[in-house]
């Protein structure tokens, strides 16, 4: 998709550092021409490391993994991690045995979801950093709620095992979220805001 720019101006190349679906149909919506490429960064945890420096730390390094094949584009990392009360963080569940024990811990809880973004621009190093939070209080779910919910989503490949832009959101009872699309997993409110620090007109 590219865009007309007023001011005559070549558009700056970008680069959205993420295999996800997800996180490609919001990039989508900002109406900017880019690529996108899976990066190749492990997303292991250090030891002692809390969730948003985990995110912080992944969003920048998934930007960076990509600069020497893109310079001077700039490049986007992203990263989520939703997290129990306790402080378990919660993975992509894979399969539906993993997803129904994950959607059980959480009901009747608060989980927060941490979402790292980071803009690189790879033609001068500088980097633009945000981590968003969003907690989500999921209702009390019975047995037969979550196994009726995961055999129509198939939320396999999704932190916390739901999706809240689609039928996910019948399981929550009550949310705080600055910005609806960081709790999917791109934050398009800081990410709009960095695009146009960088010159990139957004709208």
């Amino acid at each position: 998709m590219t865009r007309f720019d007023p001011t005559g101006q070549a558009p700056r190349a970008i680069v959205l550092a993420s295999s996800s679906p997800y996180r490609y149909e919001l990039m989508q919506r900002l109406g900017v021409s880019f690529t996108a490429l899976a990066p190749p960064v492990h997303e292991d945890p250090l030891t002692g490391e809390t969730p948003e420096a985990l995110v912080r730390r992944l969003a920048k390094n998934k930007a960076r993994s990509l600069a020497t094949r893109f310079p001077g584009t700039l490049i986007i990392g992203s990263d989520q991690v939703a997290v129990m009360p306790d402080g378990k963080i919660l993975n992509k569940p894979s399969d539906h045995a993993a997803a129904r024990i994950q959607l059980q811990a959480c009901s009747g809880r608060w989980v927060s979801f941490h979402t790292g973004l980071c803009l690189l621009d790879a033609g001068n190093g500088d980097i633009q950093e945000q981590v968003v939070t969003c907690e989500v209080f999921f209702r009390p779910l019975a047995d037969a709620e979550i196994e009726r919910y995961l055999l129509a989503e198939q939320p396999y490949d999704c932190a916390g095992s739901f999706k809240s832009e689609r039928l996910g959101i019948s399981l929550l009872r009550d949310m705080r979220v600055p910005d609806p699309s960081a709790l999917i997993g791109l934050p398009l409110i800081a990410l709009s805001e960095m695009l146009r620090r960088a010159g990139v007109p957004v709208p």
